[in-house]
């Protein structure tokens, strides 16, 4: 229910515009003083305003100055018996959103005030789509069967209202098909609010997906819209909800079994209509199994489930992602001084593994725009920017008998394996990725003691950065292998 504060001094007029409002289902605050208006509106944030200019205790024209300090959206309407074209005229320079002289037609007022809402709420929702119409990136590139038919499965599900669990690696474009299904749907002219689960802190994601009350918390100086309202007609995409916590789990069932939530720190329940997509690069049966994820949640998010092919098992959209980018970044370079490549250079992007999928690819293009700009990047950039040898990726000149020379390798280093006890404990493992997080727990922890359990030495000795070292270290809950790590670990 919209609210509207009357803000003047004459009881008979606040008492004839109370009716009205109340009459066309409006909640009605009303108040004599200007300061205690202002405290209200403070607190309660209404949807409008009607203020007189000539209050008991104070000027309307301070009380309007000082409501756009405190929130600049709210439509305030002002009022006056007593006043001259001029002052009109200022109000409406400082903010007002419109002036009505007295005596009041209620008729007139009303439709003002309709009016204003309208436009507030158009306004609010073209500042969210436009938000996110910038965060959009271009359609999904590749022309491998897997892209087409995820183009496909996108045109299907994006006519429906039904719950979407995209799963992927990172860097896969998890977001991208979010958005693609967003602004491929009925939706597309709603906003599209995007909120990463494992970004947030666990003591504010419950604010940031639901909103809060002034006073809810400290610092909470004023009325706040958390996602899921911002997102109301629209989508709401919930990124690494494999992340968040059994009790938010909780939150965000009921909110997609009722359509309804309170505000922290509230008590009015507010209804919200926002399809709902979720994202992540776990797999949620196992969490479930591990106690991680609720079981009743995944069945209602994975109505329509989507899965995104990690780069490396799509090669061939390799050189059409290659040209792409090239061709992007090239356009953006303000000097005009384009880059090219080498056709021979192709092969090693194509060979390449690429474990941080499109996002790494796109980076390193990037890279090459801004420090190879106006030159063509060479095979040997290619290897040097991907740090391995020309020989690893494999030579367009080589036989026919290149195959059997690799097999031969592979048959060669799979026997030394099996006879080494140390790497066979790896080979046991049959889960790859569970495979390498072990192997790369041992290395991490090897390296760690051979640093002093230094952080800063041993991600220089490994080649990588400290922060990402420590963030490897609680990932792989290496603290529980080494006994007191916290207190051993040298900052």
């Amino acid at each position: 229910m919209k609210s509207i504060l009357i803000i003047d001094d004459e009881e008979s007029i606040r008492k004839s515009l109370e009716g009205i409002f109340i009459d066309e289902g409006y909640s009605v605050i009303s108040e004599e003083f200007g300061e205690e208006g202002l405290k209200i509106f403070s607190e309660k944030l209404p949807n409008a305003v009607l203020l007189d200019i000539w209050l008991p205790d104070s000027d309307g024209i301070n009380i309007l100055n000082s409501m756009a300090k405190i929130n600049k959206n709210i439509p305030v309407i002002m009022i006056s018996g007593h006043s001259d074209i001029d002052t009109a005229i200022k109000t409406i320079k400082m903010g007002a959103y419109d002036f009505i002289e007295k005596p009041l037609s209620l008729d007139r007022v009303l439709i003002t005030v309709e009016n204003a809402l309208k436009f507030n709420e158009l306004n609010e929702k073209k500042i969210t789509l436009a938000q996110s119409t910038l965060r959009y990136e271009d359609e999904l590139i590749g022309n491998s069967d897997k892209i087409k038919d995820l183009k496909n499965r996108i045109l299907k599900a994006a006519v429906s209202d039904a719950p979407i669990l995209i799963t992927g690696e990172n860097g896969t474009g998890k977001e991208l098909v979010a958005k693609s299904l967003h602004f491929n749907s009925s939706r597309r002219e709603e906003p599209f609010i995007a909120i990463n689960c494992a970004a947030v802190p666990e003591d504010l994601i419950e604010s940031e997906l639901f909103g809060h009350e002034k006073g809810a918390f400290t610092g909470a100086l004023a009325r706040k819209k958390g996602k899921f309202e911002l997102a109301d007609g629209g989508t709401l995409f919930l990124d690494e909800i494999g992340d968040m916590s059994l009790r938010m789990q909780s939150k965000i069932l009921r909110v997609l079994q009722d359509n309804r939530f309170q505000r922290v720190g509230g008590e009015s329940t507010v209804e919200v209509n926002a399809r709902i997509i979720a994202a992540t690069n776990k797999s949620l049966e196992d969490e479930i199994k591990k106690g991680n994820f609720r079981s009743d949640l995944f069945f209602r998010l994975n109505v329509i489930p989507f899965f995104i092919s990690p780069l490396r098992e799509r090669k061939e959209d390799i050189p059409v992602l290659v040209d792409y980018f090239i061709d992007k970044f090239n356009l953006g370079n303000k000097q005009k001084l384009y880059i090219t490549i080498e056709d021979n250079a192709m092969e090693l992007f194509k060979n390449y593994l690429w474990m941080g999928n499109v996002r790494e690819l796109k980076n390193i293009i990037e890279r090459f725009a801004i420090m190879h700009y106006g030159s063509k990047i060479t095979k040997q950039d290619v290897a040097d920017e991907l740090k391995i040898g020309i020989e690893e990726c494999g030579n367009n000149n080589e036989d026919n008998n290149g195959d059997d020379r690799i097999n031969s390798k592979l048959e060669s280093n799979i026997s030394v394996y099996q006879d080494n006890k140390t790497i066979s404990k790896y080979i046991d493992i049959n889960s790859l990725r569970k495979a390498k997080e072990a192997f790369e727990r041992d290395y991490i922890i090897l390296k760690l003691k051979e640093n002093n359990f230094n952080i800063s030495n041993t991600a220089k000795k490994i080649g990588m950065s400290r922060r990402n070292l420590h963030n490897r270290i609680i990932l792989l809950n290496i603290d529980s292998h080494i006994h007191n790590i916290n207190a051993e670990i040298k900052e």
